[in-house]
């Protein structure tokens, strides 16, 4: 009788993210995984689950991870524009340094069409939106930001852009284009 491996879940999450990151979800195999995890197939299925069941775990760890370091760098930011700032240029280095956001990653490759994981996606992408429309009303009320904006749309302006950064960068992989396109948009925000 085989035995199962006891193990670290948490690191092994993380190792398993990794590959997907990477991979993405098509890509890794359960070998790649089981490997990166340093764990056998069955101590997988006995304890996480199946690839998808481990994939959406990979999901949300990603982005509550995320999520929680979003948070804790705006509050420590002297003011809400310089957080709004910090934000932008914390997604310019994700873009030009990792080349990837695993939660765009899986959007594009298998949100569409699994709901579990564009659940997970979209409490994500709602998390970033309310922070960065709570960031704007803030710089409008200091007077940061001209107080005629409206914060719903420039976060979702916002979401979008990024999201188009990424796919120049994949294109192009200028990052001055990249730094300049968001020095461009601080600038609208601060007119």
């Amino acid at each position: 009788m085989a035995r199962n491996v006891e193990f670290n879940e948490d690191e092994a999450i993380q190792k398993a993210m990794e590959v997907f990151w990477k991979k993405g979800y098509s890509g890794a195999s359960l070998r790649d995984l089981t490997d990166a995890m340093k764990i056998n197939s069955s101590s997988l299925y006995n304890t996480i689950g199946d690839k998808h069941e481990l994939f959406a775990k990979c999901i949300k760890h990603y982005t509550e991870s995320r999520m929680q370091e979003a948070k804790k760098r705006a509050e420590s930011a002297p003011s809400p524009f310089i957080a709004l700032t910090n934000f932008i240029n914390d997604a310019v280095d994700v873009i030009i340094n990792d080349n990837s956001c695993m939660a765009i990653k899986t959007t594009f490759e298998i949100a569409a069409d699994d709901e579990s994981i564009q659940a997970i996606l979209k409490a994500d992408n709602d998390f970033t939106n309310d922070l960065l429309r709570s960031l704007i009303t803030k710089s409008i009320e200091k007077g940061e930001i001209y107080n005629e904006e409206d914060p719903e749309l420039l976060a979702d302006y916002f979401i979008s852009t990024w999201t188009g950064w990424f796919e120049s960068y994949i294109l192009h992989k200028d990052p001055v284009k990249i730094k300049r396109m968001a020095q461009y948009f601080i600038k609208q925000l601060s007119r």
